[in-house]
């Protein structure tokens, strides 16, 4: 259920974003009286799965899910119809439009995609508001994986800031951000009751970028060593430990938090358990399992070698063992941070695209396909989750699009800024043979993300 449940998700959000960007550029073609030939969700090569004729507009839905479009007369588009250019332009054809109602048509979808991602940022702020969690309530500070202990982290270090900016909710993807987007190098950490500076290398840019590292947090707020969850069939049920034990000592050796136990069973095979069950001192025998992940599957799910071997329980929540704050937002307040939430996205989407082109970050390890996008939803159906992932979605779309490729809406607005710059046409020809040339770039653009997902599983 859990697979459908992303599967939906994902088919319903991108059919939302595709009908709401082209319908960015279908009403101002309307407005403009000119002629609309198709509006399609998703592509129809051969034949559509439903369509119907209104205003001289065919509206129809696709068999194939990969995006949608809009048909307009006199433009050359991903459809690469070009015999509709061979006669003599007509005044319900896009070519015939005056260059600033061609840049409004074009800009339309965009806009559409950076409106809604801004408003419904805010909308959740508005419904929902934030729960988060104060720095301040770690008081046991954090627990760290091995890429953290390689940044120079150690469980039980107190966060205190990094880049010189206070650390003051605790929010571990924040952290990873900082650094891979903004190039935060230095951490201020409390060690020992002493404040300690941590110099972050540049290489740990590329290292955190990477793919397979996506879903590593570096660090999680440190847990008191109490069971939250027990798995069926797996090695903790099988020696009897159950939910709300409390385990005091790992093969004699006194623990206070759940991270010294996940250690252990790192490092062991077998444990021997002493803990605390209703006032009760009892004493089991665990035998650690090795995952066993279907090949490249670990991969794929961005799994961490710190879980390679498990004894199929979990530690209490921590939103459950926190006192959590949680901030209401007016609707002034609300807008406000949708466009705040929204500008820091793209903000961070345009750094990483820079430090792309530079170098400093692999394409490889920062480029997905629907495989990749698919992951971001969970697999229960949370519409806070989903509203969210949706508004990401959109930005990033918009971004996408803006991008100066001919064949994307990017490349038709830079042609038209050109012209009404300098006042000179671009002929039709050359409109045709750049935006073949940019198709046939994005045709192997998609190719080559999607082909990463399958690379990732199968690696």
């Amino acid at each position: 259920m859990g697979t459908v449940n992303i599967i939906l998700q994902l088919f319903l959000s991108l059919s939302i974003l595709v009908v709401l960007h082209e319908l960015g550029h279908f009403l101002p073609a309307k407005w403009f009286k000119t002629r609309v030939e198709k509006f399609y969700l998703f592509f129809d090569p051969y034949f559509s799965l439903f369509k119907i004729n209104r205003g001289g507009t065919e509206y129809g839905i696709g068999w194939l899910p990969l995006g949608g479009y809009v048909k307009i007369s006199g433009m050359i588009d991903e459809s690469l119809d070009t015999e509709q250019m061979k006669g003599p332009p007509q005044p319900w054809e896009f070519r015939s439009k005056k260059p600033w109602q061609k840049l409004i048509i074009m800009i339309g979808g965009v806009t559409v995609n950076f409106i809604l991602g801004i408003f419904l940022m805010g909308l959740i702020a508005f419904i929902w508001g934030e729960d988060y969690l104060k720095n301040d309530q770690v008081k046991d500070g954090i627990a760290v994986d091995s890429m953290g202990e390689g940044i120079g982290l150690r469980d039980g270090d107190k966060i205190v800031s990094i880049g010189g900016k206070s650390f003051d909710e605790f929010n571990a993807a924040q952290f990873k951000g900082a650094i891979i987007f903004d190039g935060e190098n230095e951490v201020v950490v409390e060690r020992n009751g002493q404040e300690k500076k941590i110099s972050i290398g540049e290489e740990w840019i590329k290292e955190l970028a990477k793919y397979e590292n996506s879903k590593r947090s570096i660090f999680s707020p440190r847990m008191p060593a109490v069971i939250g969850q027990v798995a069926k069939d797996m090695p903790g049920a099988q020696a009897g430990l159950e939910a709300g034990d409390k385990i005091l000592a790992v093969n004699g050796s006194p623990v206070q938090y759940y991270d010294q136990l996940v250690k252990a069973a790192q490092k062991q095979d077998r444990l021997s358990l002493d803990i605390e069950r209703a006032g009760n001192r009892l004493q089991t025998d665990v035998t650690t399992q090795y995952i066993k992940y279907p090949r490249g599957l670990k991969k794929l799910l961005g799994a961490s070698p710190d879980t390679s071997k498990t004894l199929g329980v979990s530690s209490l929540i921590f939103a459950e063992h926190f006192e959590m704050s949680h901030r209401d937002f007016s609707f002034g307040e609300s807008v406000k941070y949708g466009f705040t939430e929204s500008f820091s996205f793209l903000g961070s989407q345009i750094k990483a695209f820079g430090k792309m082109l530079s170098g400093k970050i692999a394409a490889k390890e920062s480029l997905g396909g629907f495989i990749s996008i698919a992951k971001i939803f969970p697999e229960t159906w949370d519409w806070k989750r989903f509203w969210r992932m949706t508004a990401i979605l959109s930005l990033i779309l918009g971004f996408m699009n803006i991008l100066p490729i001919p064949a994307l809406d990017g490349g038709h607005i830079l042609f038209l800024l050109i012209e009404m710059v300098t006042g000179r046409q671009f002929s039709d020809k050359f409109i045709e043979r750049a935006t073949t040339f940019g198709f046939f770039i994005l045709i192997a653009l998609m190719i080559y993300v999607n082909g990463l997902d399958i690379w990732r599983a199968l690696k």
